[in-house]
């Protein structure tokens, strides 16, 4: 999995609408091997854009868990402890 779109299902706080616009433009730059596409291009990577996007929020709004939302800040310290790791190497 792409490293830099994240798991957007049960944080606290909960997910904003931009982190899931972001993970889509993510996921379709991916898909697309592109970062910026052609003029050409670029309807259709808007419109490939606005559905993953939509449907990440059904996704969301329809997925049910008992388990107690995670802390966002709590993941990040994971992360930083991950990468300092990572790169002390």
């Amino acid at each position: 999995m792409c490293r830099n779109i994240r798991v957007l299902h049960n944080l606290a706080p909960a997910t904003t609408p931009d982190e899931v616009d972001a993970a889509a433009l993510q996921f379709v730059r991916k898909v697309s091997g592109s970062v910026k596409p052609s003029q050409a291009n670029q309807a259709a990577f808007d419109r490939a854009v606005a559905e993953i996007a939509h449907a990440t929020r059904h996704l969301l709004e329809d997925l049910v868990t008992s388990a107690p939302p995670r802390d966002r800040e709590v993941l990040a310290a994971r992360a930083r402890e991950k990468a300092a790791a990572r790169y002390a190497r």
